[in-house]
């Protein structure tokens, strides 16, 4: 798979192709779809398949401080569309030009001149242009002139329950993890390279892998019972994940820090996988680091119980 960045860098290297566009935050069951489908268009039509995403997400753009939060970085993204055989990604920077293109002028010169697109696949709420004035039907009216075939993709239902996003961050803020398995079709993880933090765990007694979040609002704020993937190693561990800013040591930016059990070595630079299993207590401000440290060593002895009843 091939990431462009930026409408200008594509050059010769698409010429006709099968598209679909969108967010995809979560690339949950109802992105996989969609994205499926598109894979079988492409193949019917012998054409490369290119899906285009916004970056930042549009409401991170209008409202960075009501956005939703982010279920997905660019770069998980990225990972989980590669692994369903997508040729294409096309990373739009979503910036003021951009928000003011008329939905005529995207299908337009975009999607017609510059990606000669001969087959476009949406969900079923999707819009896009300034205003959000393009929907199926612009598209399907310029698809009569312009000789291409257009198809709006049904909402994926799970359980009578609408597969969304917006479903899935719900499932999260209610610790309700079987069901974002469910409406994800994997567990919910955050993947990402580890980097050199304040040393301060380490300090307290419990190391830290510390891992940039690379969005603004996590879709989860607190202490959980993780399990952990080293994509370098391959090798698997338990361990307890605090995600959010910090408030004891004042901190303003939400990061991951996770604590492996069992575990001494050097993971700088590598590229964990975090599962989250179950959430232990919400993220507090402590008077100080000795009651952090007596709230740590109690939330690893919990988390260490339920570690071993899972695995009982």
């Amino acid at each position: 798979m091939k990431i462009i960045r930026g409408i200008a860098n594509i050059k010769n290297q698409i010429s006709q192709c099968v598209l679909t566009l969108g967010n995809f935050d979560g690339v949950h069951l109802g992105h996989q779809q969609l994205i499926n489908h598109l894979i079988t268009q492409g193949k019917r039509l012998n054409l490369p398949t290119v899906v285009m995403l916004f970056e930042p997400q549009p409401l991170e753009f209008f409202c960075p401080d009501n956005a939703p939060s982010r279920l997905t970085s660019f770069q998980e993204k990225v990972i989980l569309i590669e692994k369903l055989g997508i040729d294409y990604i096309i990373a739009i920077p979503f910036n003021q030009t951009f928000a003011k293109m008329s939905a005529d002028d995207f299908i337009q010169d975009w999607l017609i001149n510059k990606l000669q697109a001969k087959y476009i696949a949406i969900g079923d709420d999707f819009r896009f242009g300034s205003e959000r004035k393009g929907d199926i039907n612009l598209l399907e009216h310029y698809a009569q002139t312009y000789g291409f075939a257009v198809e709006s993709i049904p909402t994926f239902v799970f359980d009578h329950l609408r597969v969304s996003s917006t479903a899935v961050r719900k499932a999260l803020s209610n610790n309700d993890f079987q069901l974002a398995h469910c409406l994800l079709g994997r567990n919910y993880a955050i993947a990402g390279r580890v980097i050199h933090g304040n040393a301060l765990a380490r300090q307290l007694g419990f190391p830290t892998a510390n891992i940039h979040l690379h969005r603004k609002k996590p879709a989860l704020q607190g202490v959980y019972l993780v399990k952990v993937k080293n994509s370098c190693s391959q090798q698997s561990y338990h361990g307890i994940a605090n995600i959010g800013i910090r408030p004891t040591i004042e901190g303003k930016k939400a990061i991951l820090e996770v604590n492996l059990f069992d575990f001494s070595g050097d993971l700088y630079g590598q590229y964990l996988d975090v599962t989250f299993v179950k959430k232990l207590r919400d993220e507090k401000k402590f008077n100080s680091l000795t009651e952090l440290k007596e709230q740590i060593t109690q939330d690893v002895c919990t988390a260490k119980k339920i570690s071993a009843q899972l695995t009982n």
